[in-house]
């Protein structure tokens, strides 16, 4: 898949009780544990990085079907119910929501130095992600949530989401560590929202052209780059423009320009993951590559446009116990029969999955 994984969700108050919560992180963790018997941990982090298996995932929890909240509980549940048994099966969430998220980093140091992974590609991969959907496609979301999912042999899946404080909507973005040839090319790993926007987005396969360009004025004179912002700042542009002349201020970006003319960027991807550089340096190297040299980048969002227990806040209808009960200790009795090579139950839940595919 070559397309950008996004969803849109509006921003629902209140969290999961305690009673549901807990019965997530048990179902969670047995129809993980199920797929990983079946297909492998490959195959869990191909689900997870598909906005719509995610969806349907969150749903099947009993989590509310269209709300901001079902991204960062599901990751929660998942984390929580899988934290006893990640190595035995060899897969491993990092991350999470606010603070949770700054320690990424770390939790996959320490996981990979238990089981003998080098962990810089895993973190380098981390990094870039939350920096393309922070800077790379400017989209008015906020990056808040960062769930990073991998496994003992180096795959790895990024389920992250954003918030826009005016329309109070979430945005979720996903990735596929083994389809992304590219980190600042078409990244990500499916679509699925509900409305979308004019954006600036540096990483459509149809802004090439303008990275190069961003890349070779970053390596210029910063009085330079200064003056043409400056210069710049004086035009009237459509009111429509995706990049606001307000958003920027030449003066404030001049200590990052002179690094990244110090530091010689050779890609556009190196210059993204420059520390300091962030969506207003991104911005106005834009603003210089499209109104000094013609280069204009693409505007246009990569984005497009269940029910099995009922949901949290009592909608399509209020979350059943007993049925929830039921479908753990049916999974939960499955993999543990799969283990000593007993997969009745397991054919039996593919045979469902056939029928109604």
């Amino acid at each position: 898949m070559k397309k950008t994984g996004v969803a849109n969700l509006p921003l629902h108050y209140g969290k999961a009780p305690r009673w549901l919560f807990s019965r997530m992180e048990r179902l969670s963790r047995e129809i993980i544990c199920a797929i990983i018997i079946d297909k492998g941990t490959k195959e869990v982090l191909k689900r997870l990085s598909d906005p719509f298996w995610f969806q349907a995932f969150g749903s099947i929890l009993g989590f509310d079907w269209h709300s901001s909240g079902l991204t960062t509980t599901v990751c929660g549940a998942v984390k929580s119910g899988f934290k006893e048994i990640s190595k035995e099966y060899g897969f491993y969430i990092a991350g999470g929501k606010g603070r949770t998220s700054r320690r990424t980093p770390e939790e996959i140091e320490t996981v990979s130095n238990i089981v003998g992974l080098n962990p810089k590609p895993l973190i380098y991969a981390s990094r870039m992600a939350a920096k393309v959907d922070t800077s790379g496609i400017q989209d008015g979301y906020q990056i808040y949530h960062h769930a990073f999912f991998f496994t003992d042999s180096g795959e790895w899946t990024v389920v992250q989401q954003g918030m826009n404080e005016t329309s109070r909507y979430a945005r979720r973005y996903h990735w596929l560590g083994e389809k992304v040839e590219n980190f600042v090319c078409e990244p990500h790993s499916g679509i699925e929202c509900e409305k979308t926007s004019s954006i600036l987005n540096l990483v459509a396969e149809e802004s090439d052209k303008a990275r190069k360009v961003i890349t070779s004025v970053s390596k210029e004179e910063p009085e330079k780059v200064i003056k043409e912002l400056k210069r710049i700042n004086e035009l009237h542009l459509p009111a429509e423009h995706p990049v606001k002349l307000s958003q920027i201020r030449p003066d404030r970006i001049k200590k990052i320009l002179i690094s990244t003319y110090e530091r010689v960027p050779e890609d556009f991807e190196t210059l993204l993951g420059m520390r300091g550089v962030g969506p207003k340096t991104i911005r106005a190297l834009s603003l210089i590559s499209e109104l000094t040299y013609g280069v204009q980048p693409s505007f246009t969002d990569p984005a497009r446009f269940s029910f099995a227990h009922g949901g949290k806040d009592g909608h399509p209808y209020p979350v059943n116990k007993k049925v929830y009960d039921e479908s753990i200790n049916f999974l939960k009795e499955a993999v543990n029969k799969a283990k000593i090579g007993d997969t009745d139950k397991l054919k039996l839940l593919k045979k469902l999955h056939s029928m109604f595919r």
